[in-house]
């Protein structure tokens, strides 16, 4: 009786843990998202600050410095040299390209437009780790991401007008290398801890922000407020660092498509976070569209 006892006990066991990483994993990109929805508000603020190319800079050069205290801490070895070119890629994505093209577009774009990209970026990021992994996706989780990609697009822009302008080629170059940098990071935070995934990837562009950080500083004017260093400080820790840590750590656990999904309920937050931090108006078809995402969401995490 004992012996069938445990040998179900066991089962169980069996059965359920293979459960435990995946919602562990869910819920780490889940905050990765929150954080990163906090990205376009803060960018606004810290732009009340500094010039785009001195805030990207400046970013750059605090989150590389909290990553590199943090590696030098914790005394982690050097990455392998087959590493380097996709911590390179992670690099040129996420720490220079999206936040520099991003940052631009907000010059003359609001954030409720600007979270266009962010509505396209999870198809983005899946349909480029399909090319690059291999990995096929069933037509289910297609449909599905279509349709929650299709519900975000057409809400934001048709609340924030269909004209395409400057800041929307910005923002489509924002998509692509943010997508390449998230696919290779996610590649990479399988074979190394997420937070040194982002971690080397700044410490790598260290010598490129703080280049631009000098260049940058000596010919945008600087006008520091309160509003304007709590943005900085926010894309710099709180998105550029621990959000990407979050974020290659959950896609690690439940696979860069899946993981890519959870990004669809961005724009929907960056749009509260703009009511709340900058006073820009909220459409009231924000309810309909959150539930349609929602919706995707489920059926994508059961597909």
């Amino acid at each position: 009786m004992r012996a069938q006892s445990s040998a179900t006990d066991t089962t169980s066991i069996a059965v359920t843990a293979p459960r435990e990483p995946l919602l562990l994993g869910t819920g780490q990109a889940a905050l990765g998202v929150v954080a990163f929805s906090l990205t376009f508000p803060a960018t606004a603020w810290g732009l009340e600050s500094f010039g785009p190319w001195s805030l990207v800079a400046v970013r750059g050069v605090l989150a590389a410095l909290v990553a590199g205290a943090c590696l030098l801490l914790l005394r982690v070895p050097l990455p392998e040299a087959r590493h380097l070119p996709g911590l390179a890629m992670v690099g040129i994505g996420t720490v220079l390209g999206f936040p520099l093209l991003t940052t631009l577009a907000l010059q003359t774009s609001t954030t409720a437009h600007a979270a266009v990209v962010v509505g396209l970026l999870p198809l983005t990021t899946a349909a480029v780790s399909a090319l690059r992994t291999g990995v096929r996706p069933s037509p289910r989780f297609w449909t599905a991401a279509l349709a929650g990609a299709a519900a975000v697009v057409a809400f934001t822009v048709t609340q924030s007008g269909s004209a395409l302008t400057r800041a929307d080629v910005y923002l489509f170059g924002a998509l692509l290398v943010c997508a390449a940098g998230y696919t290779e990071g996610g590649r990479l935070a399988r074979v190394m801890p997420g937070w040194q995934v982002i971690g080397w990837a700044l410490v790598l562009c260290l010598p490129l922000s703080a280049l631009g950080t000098a260049l940058a500083l000596g010919h945008e004017p600087v006008r520091l407020t309160a509003h304007g260093i709590a943005g900085v400080l926010w894309v710099a820790v709180g998105s550029q660092f621990l959000g990407l840590l979050l974020w290659y750590r959950g896609m690690a656990a439940v696979g860069i498509p899946r993981a890519s999904q959870l990004q669809l309920a961005q724009p929907l937050l960056t749009l509260v976070w703009s009511a709340l931090l900058l006073g820009e108006h909220v459409p009231a078809a924000a309810p309909l569209t959150a539930v349609a995402v929602l919706v995707c969401i489920a059926v994508t995490q059961r597909s």
